[in-house]
């Protein structure tokens, strides 16, 4: 499987700015959510290889998000990586229970996106 098209969510339009310019630097299409709610319609309506997302959000956090992707047949095989503040290693434990692949921790580089979205091609 190749990755082309990335939704990401993140409630930091710093964030969120980042993120797009180093997706699409790489040749992939973006989608962009702020919130999880907003993110659950964005992975059904447009069926992303892959999901980066914040964990702290208003409306529904990205711990919420991530299960009801899970639960969703059609969206149940996206893989889901965590992009957060949070960096402990209890935190990456808990983002793995709650179905994510992987946690980068913010500020992330060029280079840890780029990696995850190799290492899920």
């Amino acid at each position: 499987m190749s990755i082309n098209k990335v939704l990401i969510v993140d409630d930091s339009q710093i964030d969120l700015c980042n993120l797009e310019s180093i997706i699409e630097d790489a040749g992939c299409i973006v989608l962009k959510a702020v919130n999880g709610k907003e993110a659950l319609v964005a992975a059904k309506e447009g069926k992303p290889d892959i999901i980066f997302m914040d964990i702290v959000m208003d409306e529904m956090d990205g711990y919420e998000a991530t299960r009801m992707l899970a639960k969703d047949k059609a969206t149940k095989d996206i893989p889901v990586i965590f992009v957060s503040s949070k960096r402990q290693k209890a935190d990456r434990v808990w983002a793995k229970m709650q179905g994510g692949k992987e946690l980068v921790s913010k500020p992330f580089t060029a280079e840890q996106i780029l990696e995850q979205i190799r290492f899920h091609a």
